[in-house]
């Protein structure tokens, strides 16, 4: 179950997917948002309500035959704004699709598939943000955050039936998300200077990082958020 899926790289991870032999169901708030997504199943539910992400399961279990051994999600919002400028209802807002949208899901994946004995994978989306300071990123850093202590969490309780829990967080990443901010040359050029290796990734990129999470492949990762940020977080770039 790939969840955010119209989104960039979301629907990058659909793709891998399906490339990889698996059944993907696609899930998206509006059906007609995923038509261009090419999944097995295409399921609208809003999972930023625990009710949404139930049903989200439950669909993917009478369309499919089981519930989603394999689960990313990535959905996801962003915020550029200080502390002081942001509104309540921005906050509300923002954790309700970023943070709230993710405990829903996870623990709805969790309920549905853990008496199975199968094991499975989910990676959920962070953002570099939550793991270095970046001005006027407050809310949305701390949301991310939140989504990352999740992981690491959810990861030792279910480690011992055999469900692996991750997470990747990107940087400034090529999405219909961020085209307002990259439309302009002096920005894509600002930002591009501030990683290391270079340039704006693309979503492709990332969802190479969680469809790898999901694979046989990682069988031995689990509690980890993987940076997909051209060395953001840890190294200085040369700027010349």
């Amino acid at each position: 179950m790939v969840t955010g899926a119209r989104g960039g790289i979301g629907a990058e991870v659909v793709a891998r997917l399906r490339g990889a032999g698996h059944r993907v169901a696609a899930v998206g708030r509006h059906a007609a948002s995923l038509a261009a997504v090419a999944a097995d199943e295409q399921l609208a539910f809003d999972v930023t309500r625990p009710e949404g992400a139930a049903a989200a399961i439950d669909a993917c279990r009478s369309r499919l035959g089981a519930a989603p051994s394999l689960l990313a999600h990535c959905v996801g919002s962003t915020l550029v704004s200080p502390l002081h400028r942001t509104g309540a209802e921005q906050y509300r807002e923002l954790m309700r699709v970023n943070l709230d949208s993710t405990v829903f899901m996870l623990q709805a994946w969790v309920e549905a598939i853990r008496g199975a004995g199968t094991g499975g994978a989910a990676v959920l989306v962070s953002s570099v943000v939550a793991r270095i300071g970046v001005a006027n990123h407050e809310v949305i850093a701390a949301a991310k955050g939140g989504v990352e202590a999740l992981a690491r969490s959810a990861a030792a309780t279910y480690a011992p039936i055999g469900l692996r829990i991750n997470a990747v967080a990107p940087g400034m990443t090529e999405t219909p998300m961020t085209a307002g901010m990259l439309r302009f040359d002096a920005m894509r050029e600002g930002a591009a200077k501030q990683y290391p290796l270079g340039g704006v990734q693309t979503a492709a990129q990332v969802a190479d990082a969680i469809a790898w999470l999901l694979s046989d492949s990682a069988s031995r990762i689990t509690g980890q958020v993987i940076p997909v940020d051209g060395g953001f977080t840890t190294v200085r770039p040369l700027v010349r």
